[in-house]
């Protein structure tokens, strides 16, 4: 039985296209080591966290450790402005994702996949495709490093309301916008000709 189904993951290697992934692929030998790599798994966005605590609790009951070694959710820092006031917050970065370290075989691939939230390992054609240590290590990496950006409220070309400063109450166009610093460029008219001003998320609204 083992060895059909072996055949069968790896007949069906022929697509060329990445895409999710609905089936095992072949068992890996040995427990943990070298044969524990890390996989992509599709959830549904906004349950990441929750998958990840599901699969974590079914790891514990299940006697799965040396089968399912890690899972990330990567976050970074973002800084969102609510009521007029900056708030840092995580937010995901990539929404609709996790990342498990595992020894990718029948049993550990069927833990994952039978997980409330989870559609789909990422992979070529019907095998989970491995991604490498350093692709992850540069994800951590960036997520520890990043300093923290602003969450995206205005774009170039928004109409908005300046509420702060000594431009209250103008009305202007956004020229650009500096998601790091959390700042802006607003065109406004002055005497009769396009200003550029540069001003904080907090000095504005969009109308």
């Amino acid at each position: 039985m083992e060895d059909n189904k072996q055949s069968s993951a790896i007949s069906n290697q022929s697509s060329d296209k990445t895409q999710e992934t609905d089936n095992p692929a072949s068992p890996a030998g040995g427990q943990g080591g070298p044969n524990a790599k890390w996989y992509v798994v599709h959830t549904y966005s906004g349950h990441e966290n929750k998958v990840a605590a599901t699969l974590r609790q079914k790891i514990e009951s299940e006697h799965l450790k040396e089968q399912i070694l890690e899972i990330l959710v990567p976050m970074q820092d973002k800084i969102e402005i609510k009521g007029g006031k900056k708030t840092e917050i995580k937010e995901k970065l990539f929404p609709g994702y996790i990342l498990v370290k595992m020894v990718l075989n029948d049993i550990s691939w069927l833990a994952v996949r039978t997980t409330p939230g989870v559609t789909a390992f990422v992979g070529m054609g019907n095998k989970p495709t491995p991604i490498s240590d350093k692709e992850v290590q540069t994800i951590v990496k960036f997520t520890k490093e990043q300093a923290p950006m602003y969450k995206q409220v205005f774009a170039a070309d928004d109409a908005v309301k300046i509420v702060d400063g000594p431009f209250a109450e103008f009305i202007g166009k956004i020229d650009s916008v500096d998601s790091e610093k959390g700042k802006v460029k607003v065109l406004v008219s002055i005497f009769g000709r396009e200003t550029p001003v540069e001003l904080d998320f907090l000095q504005i609204q969009k109308i």
